[in-house]
Formats: structure tokens, C-alpha cells, sequence
């Protein structure tokens, strides 16, 4: 998306004081955890209507003349709802590469939102979920790198349910990895799967990228994963996602 830099300054206004978008939104928080060491290392945000409204009907609402102020919304507005929350661990805040114009301007509504109510920058972690088409891989590459530059991290979100590859994840090189759900689904029973997440952890051991499974719903599920060495995980086996709140983490099952 092209915008006239003589009306930059006047968007990152607008991001930052909530630009209307034709509907509300707010944020849903999922644990992120840490097996190893028993603890909540991270957050996801989520975003949801205020009404409790799903990802998939905000979604709906979303159109090319609305794209680019919404995904800056949704990083105002997980900072802000995680400030308040007293987040202080990793925030994973979602992105649409494709409504990213400059990776250098447009991150400036996040940093004044960060500075504004509190929050760490260097704890941010900024996600693109695969199944998120990339028009240009140049372009992803680029915010990847101008993200990394500031000392933020960065996370290909759902791998496994896109477009991607290991070569693809190779050329990208995210600091963070999380294998999708259709990956994780009774993976105690398919051995092609196991296979298959075993090259994905070869892979991003050989270029220093964490690997995080998401979507964990069983013991089974997280028994194979310790197995094979994944220490971080997400899903609702551990907590579902809070509504503007931080939902408890039973961690018996690692004990």
C-alpha cells in the first residue's frame, strides 16, 4: 500500500489516536510457555470485537481501504490493553506484511504507543502468520530486518498450513518459529509428522531459530513434542485465550 509522504505524518497521528475504522476492536491474551522452565514467558495477542466478536468476523471487516490503519490498531491497541494488563514479559503482536508500506515509518505509531503507556519495547515480538500471502518475499525480508535492527524479534506464525518451505524459512530467518496446529494435532499418531517437525527443528537449530508449537490440546500431543526437544508452547491444553485478561496456567502436567 502506497501512501504520499506528505500525509505520513499525518497517518501515524491517526494510528496512534485510533483512526476509525468502522468498527471497535480489543484484545484477547494466550499464554505462550516456557516447559523447561515452568512459566508464562509470553503473551499473545489476539484481536477480537468488543463484544467478544472472533477473529475471523473482524476479519471481515477488513478491506483495502481500511487494511493499513487496522493493522496499526491492533499494535496501539496490544500494547495498550497489555500496558494495562502489566504484561512484562514478551508481547506477540500479529501483522499483515502487505499493509506495511516503509517498515521504518510505519513502526512509529508502535514505539509511541510503547513509549506512551509504559511498555518495553525490547519485549515485542511482531508475527506474520503464513497463511498471509506475500506478494513481495523482498518486502517481508525487509521489515524482518528493520524490526530485527530496532531489537525487536520476529515470528512466522502457523507454519505448515501456507505457502512456505524450509528453503523459504531459510531466506527469511525469523528469530521465531511457531508450528501450526494441523502440524500438532494428534502428532503421538502420525509418524510423517513427527518426521516432518523433527527437519523443522533441524533446520532452525542450524540458523538459531527458536521453535514454538501452538495449538497443544492433549498430554499425548506434549509428550511427543518434549520428545522431540520443543521447549516453547501455546494452546489450550496449558490456557485458551483471556478476553482483556491473563488466564491462569496449570503447569501439573509438566511437573
Amino acid at each position: 500500500m502506497t501512501i504520499p509522504a506528505s500525509i505520513r505524518q499525518q497517518t501515524c497521528k491517526d494510528c496512534l489516536e485510533g483512526k476509525d475504522l468502522g468498527f471497535e476492536i480489543t484484545m484477547a491474551f494466550q499464554p505462550i510457555i516456557d516447559c523447561q522452565e515452568q512459566r508464562i514467558c509470553g503473551y499473545e495477542a489476539l484481536v477480537r470485537g468488543t463484544e467478544g466478536q472472533g477473529a475471523g468476523w473482524v476479519f471481515e471487516q477488513i478491506n483495502h481501504d481500511n487494511r493499513y490503519y487496522f493493522d496499526q490498531a491492533c499494535r496501539v491497541k496490544a500494547i495498550e490493553t497489555a500496558a494495562r494488563l502489566g504484561i512484562d514479559c514478551y508481547l506477540h503482536i500479529n501483522f499483515l506484511p502487505n499493509a506495511v508500506y516503509s517498515p521504518e515509518t510505519c513502526i512509529r505509531a508502535t514505539i509511541e504507543a510503547a513509549d506512551l503507556y509504559g511498555f518495553d519495547l525490547t519485549k515485542l515480538v511482531f508475527e506474520v502468520t503464513e497463511g498471509e500471502e506475500i506478494v513481495d518475499k523482498s518486502h517481508l525480508q525487509r521489515i524482518f530486518s528493520s524490526y530485527s535492527a530496532r531489537g525487536f524479534q520476529t515470528a512466522i506464525d502457523d507454519y505448515g498450513a501456507g505457502y512456505t518451505s524450509l528453503s523459504w524459512l531459510v531466506e527469511i530467518r525469523p528469530h521465531i518459529l511457531k508450528l501450526d496446529r494441523s502440524l500438532i494435532q494428534d502428532i503421538d499418531q502420525s509418524p510423517e509428522k513427527q518426521k516432518q517437525v523433527k527437519e523443522v527443528i533441524q533446520q532452525c537449530e542450524l540458523q538459531g531459530t527458536k521453535v514454538l508449537a501452538e495449538g497443544v490440546e492433549t498430554e499425548a500431543e506434549l509428550n511427543v513434542l518434549t520428545k522431540l526437544g520443543i521447549r516453547f508452547m501455546q494452546g489450550y491444553y496449558f490456557a485458551k485465550p483471556g478476553f482483556e485478561s491473563l488466564p491462569e496456567v496449570d503447569f501439573s502436567p509438566l511437573c
